[in-house]
């Protein structure tokens, strides 16, 4: 097994937006209700890139997963905290892709001068709780019923990590 973790690239955005949009279709883990291009990845990962990292991992020449960081909340005393996100493919899962590609986004938030980095996700959740705890975040709290998905109330874990 060969796992290579690496910077985002163009060719990654139709991969990644195939992944979201499994979790956008069947699952509460991701809010959205639309499906998601591989154009509106890379005019993200455009528009963002100089100032916050994202990453991709290859599980065996194949890829596995992303990680990003982005803006959490756009008042200016904010600015050295970054929201970050993960998404692992499921044939991946359980074989480290998780915790390299934090490990190596999270690596790159400090080397970009960020101070705190903090995620969230739908409960119920094990694995990412396992996976956030693993990389050192810990929990801060829980928002009850915030999304709406599937015709259920979903609550949202929310995590914190001093870079």
């Amino acid at each position: 097994m060969t796992l290579r973790v690496r910077p985002t690239e163009p060719a990654d955005f139709p991969h990644i937006a195939r992944l979201i949009n499994h979790y956008i279709r069947n699952t509460a883990v991701h809010f959205g209700d639309a499906d998601v291009t591989p154009e509106d990845f890379e005019r993200e990962w455009r528009e963002t890139r100089d100032a916050y990292p994202w990453v991709s991992a290859d599980l065996d020449e194949r890829f596995a997963g992303y990680a990003k960081a982005g803006l959490w909340r756009e008042r200016a005393a904010y600015r050295l905290t970054v929201e970050t996100a993960i998404y692992v493919e499921d044939f991946a899962r359980g074989k480290g892709v998780g915790k390299a590609l934090y490990t190596r986004l999270l690596e790159q938030c400090k080397a970009r001068g960020f101070h705190v980095a903090v995620a969230g996700a739908t409960l119920p959740n094990d694995a990412s709780i396992r996976l956030h705890e693993s990389v050192g975040f810990q929990t801060v709290g829980v928002f009850r019923e915030v999304g709406r998905k599937f015709n259920q109330w979903h609550d949202v874990i929310w995590w914190q990590r001093v870079l």
